[in-house]
C-alpha cells in the first residue's frame, strides 16, 4: 500500500511537471511567433511613418501572426489584405507581375498592409483622432465609415464611435487600441 501511494505521488508530480513544461513552451512559442517579424515591422513603420506598435497590433488582431491566414472574404496573410488593397500598394510602388498571392510573403504583406493602413490614417486627418476612423475603414470599409461619420461625427471620434452600429467593428477598434498600448 505504501509503495502504491509513493508511486502515485511521483506520477502526479511528473504529470504536473509535464503540464508546467507544456504551458511554458506554449507561452515561449507564442512570444517567438510575435517577435518573428519585428525587424520587418520596424522597417515598415519607419518607411511609412506609422507607429510600430499599431502595425504589430493590427497583425495580432488580423492573423495572430499567421502568415498563411485566409479570411472569409479572400483576405490573406499577416495583415489580411484584400486583393484591391494589395494591388493599390503594388501599383503605387511599381511592382510588376504582382499577384494577390504574393502577400503571403511576410515582407510584402507587412509593407503593403502598412501602406494601406497609412492611407486610411491620412484619409481622416480632419478628425480629432483619425485612428478609430482608419481602423473602421480597414475593417468594415469606407462606405460604412461614411455612414457613421455624419454631421459632427465627421470630425468627432467619440460621436463617430457612438454612431457605429457594427459591434464587431467597435470591438475590433478597441482590441487593436488595447494591444497597441500593450506593445508600446
Amino acid at each position: 500500500m505504501g509503495r502504491r501511494r509513493t508511486r502515485s505521488h511521483w506520477l502526479r508530480w511528473l504529470l504536473l511537471l509535464l503540464i508546467i513544461d507544456a504551458a511554458v513552451f506554449y507561452w515561449w512559442w507564442g512570444n517567438q511567433k510575435e517577435r518573428r517579424y519585428n525587424s520587418i515591422i520596424r522597417d515598415a513603420a519607419t518607411d511609412f511613418e506609422v507607429e510600430y506598435a499599431l502595425i504589430k497590433a493590427v497583425i495580432w488582431k488580423e492573423s495572430r501572426f499567421d502568415e498563411m491566414a485566409v479570411g472569409k472574404a479572400g483576405e490573406i496573410g499577416l495583415m489580411q489584405l484584400m486583393e484591391l488593397a494589395a494591388f493599390e500598394w503594388a501599383d503605387e510602388h511599381g511592382v510588376h507581375d504582382f499577384e494577390h498571392t504574393h502577400v503571403y510573403d511576410p515582407l510584402t504583406n507587412i509593407l503593403a498592409g502598412t501602406y494601406y493602413l497609412k492611407s486610411r490614417l491620412q484619409r481622416y486627418l480632419h478628425a480629432d483622432d483619425p485612428l478609430p476612423y482608419a481602423l473602421a475603414d480597414y475593417n468594415a470599409g469606407r462606405t460604412h465609415v461614411l455612414r457613421w461619420a455624419k454631421e459632427a461625427a465627421r470630425t468627432n471620434s467619440a460621436l463617430f464611435l457612438q454612431n457605429m452600429d457594427y459591434p464587431g467593428t467597435r470591438r475590433y477598434i478597441d482590441l487593436i487600441t488595447q494591444r497597441r498600448d500593450h506593445y508600446r
